[in-house]
């Protein structure tokens, strides 16, 4: 069998089209581009198998003759996985479409608002310069109340107050 150049052109495609689809606001693009990422995967993968063999049951053929199993159990798994992502992703088009009437990711102006500021990077901020309330749980300070032998022990046997 000689190799050809048309295979790997298909899954070059269905790849880049994939990708191309992904990229849109619009859920059904999404699913369809989705959908092409895991042909694509298919098809890559049974090609990766190498030359068609025979059936890799025991006892019918020699080893030398039969076919890769992997590739086929492979693909067996990818078609699941791409099945249930595929029915999340058209349940989430059929709710969106539901509340909203649209299927259309909208911009969350949220986003665009955190996005623009000009905030502190959080590994420069400085637990102890924060006030209590605003301190992260793990923080030191933050287990203290009024009495300081009232912090909680993190051994169960240990009563509270315990150090």
């Amino acid at each position: 069998m000689t190799p050809t150049v048309v295979l790997p052109v298909i899954i070059g495609g269905l790849y880049a089209a994939g990708v191309y689809l992904l990229l849109d606001r619009s859920l059904t693009r999404v699913l369809l581009g989705f959908l092409l990422l895991g042909n694509a995967t298919n098809l890559l993968l049974l090609s990766a198998g190498g030359a068609a063999g025979l059936a890799p049951i025991l006892g019918v053929s020699d080893p030398e003759d039969m076919n890769d199993p992997l590739p086929q159990a492979l693909i067996l798994t990818a078609i699941v996985i791409t099945f249930g992502i595929s029915a999340f992703v058209l349940a989430m088009i059929h709710r969106s479409w539901r509340l909203v009437r649209q299927e259309v990711v909208g911009t969350d102006e949220e986003d665009r608002r955190v996005a623009a500021r000009k905030g502190t990077d959080a590994d420069e901020l400085d637990p102890d310069d924060l006030v209590p309330a605003d301190r992260p749980a793990g923080h030191a300070d933050g287990l203290r109340g009024a009495d300081p032998d009232d912090v909680p022990a993190d051994d169960i046997d240990l009563p509270a107050g315990t150090r």
